[in-house]
């Protein structure tokens, strides 16, 4: 077995955590099981890239980083992941909405369901 690997030198724990729960999240990255997702085998794709999901609890890792759980609901995996394997779609800075211009409004409804869907989540 390896040694863990910390990979940088900050520790995100001394800060609050860049998502809160509930927050609507996109993946920046695809995220295969590393063994520790059950049921599925090792190298297998649980995560793509833009899937949408949602943080439903927030913990940490080697007292240096946060992991978020994330539920991604269309696939129904719940997976780990770091901040910086994650995007937000909640609270973007307006800079980056004012870039996006009207595409912002369609990124805005990623991962909602639609009107009709009975038991939508807000």
């Amino acid at each position: 077995m390896t040694d863990i690997v910390r990979d940088d030198d900050v520790i995100e724990i001394a800060f609050p955590p860049r998502f809160a729960f509930g927050e609507r999240v996109a993946a920046r990255s695809v995220v295969r099981n590393d063994g520790t997702y059950t049921g599925k085998d090792i190298g297998d794709v649980l995560v793509h890239k833009g899937d949408v999901g949602y943080v439903v609890s927030i913990n940490t890792f080697l007292q240096q980083y946060y992991i978020y759980a994330v539920d991604f609901v269309e696939t129904g995996h719940r997976v780990g992941m770091r901040a910086r394997e994650l995007c937000t779609l909640d609270h973007l800075p307006d800079d980056v909405l004012a870039q996006l211009g009207e595409r912002a409004a369609a990124l805005g409804r990623l991962g909602l369901p639609h009107p009709e869907e009975e038991g939508a989540r807000p």
